[in-house]
């Protein structure tokens, strides 16, 4: 079964925002509260630009007890017809997973990371034929080397970042849309981290946020509100589409952070 790595995107699990969502986790874009009614519209909007782009939504209940739950990109890697779930870097959020492992045990292999090891899936993108894995305050060395390892057992390459201390996660300023191509946050990595994509897309470090985006081939979908970014990607031959992040931004959530693509 087809998954994140192949860049289809047939199928996003996600889920609702909890009403709890006002305590998530946050610490690097967190200027005030966010509104709970605000962060659930602008995940119908997000829904909506994944089906415009062909992805079938499936949406599990919120879970009251985890406020930052809505963010399913952490809980489950998928590579080939196995499901990596990892126990998750934050000790508030480990347990999301458990839900998501018992929907996905009937459509793929369940593999549990083991004891010590941690890691978030925002630490986590495809690029081309590899893994691109962060160590970073969520995922630690043990949790890297297990997706590391995982990931050359069904033979595709991985390659492992340290994730600086300016940011949370490796998805949080860096993504890779198309196959060859990279967006990257500037002030975050250097230009010789990346001597191995074919295209790298600078992304002023004013609108770093927009770097996470969701890409289908020459289609892509960022934050609004980043003119810069648009300007640029638009230049590089992609399609946009704007979601509103503004609530998620506030408790340090992204894009790909509100669906883990399954098929």
């Amino acid at each position: 079964m087809p998954g994140t790595y192949d860049r289809k995107r047939g199928r996003a699990l996600t889920r609702d925002v909890s009403p709890r969502f006002i305590d998530a986790v946050s610490s690097f874009f967190h200027t005030r509260k966010p509104d709970l009614k605000a962060a659930r519209g602008a995940q119908q909007a997000y829904f909506t630009a994944l089906r415009a782009h062909g992805s079938e939504v499936v949406t599990l209940p919120a879970l009251e007890e985890f406020p930052d739950c809505s963010f399913t990109e952490d809980t489950a890697i998928i590579i080939d017809d196995k499901a990596l779930i990892p126990n998750l870097g934050h000790p508030s959020r480990d347990g999301e997973q458990n839900s998501v492992a018992e929907y996905l045990e009937d459509h793929f292999e369940i593999e549990r990371m083991g004891k010590g090891a941690t890691l978030d899936g925002g630490d986590v993108i495809y690029y081309d034929d590899e893994f691109l894995i962060g160590i970073s305050t969520r995922t630690n060395k043990a949790g890297a080397e297990f997706l590391s390892s995982e990931a050359k057992k069904a033979d595709f390459g991985a390659r492992i970042f340290k994730v600086p201390e300016t940011t949370l996660h490796l998805t949080t300023v860096f993504s890779s849309p198309r196959p060859g191509t990279i967006i990257a946050a500037e002030g975050h990595f250097r230009p010789e981290d990346f001597k191995f994509a074919e295209e790298v897309i600078w992304i002023p470090n004013d609108e770093g946020y927009a770097a996470n985006t969701i890409g289908y081939g020459d289609k892509i979908i960022i934050a609004d509100g980043y003119a810069k970014t648009r300007e640029l990607l638009q230049e590089s031959g992609f399609s946009i589409t704007c979601v509103e992040m503004e609530e998620f931004r506030e408790v340090d959530a992204s894009l790909t952070c509100l669906s883990v693509f399954i098929g």
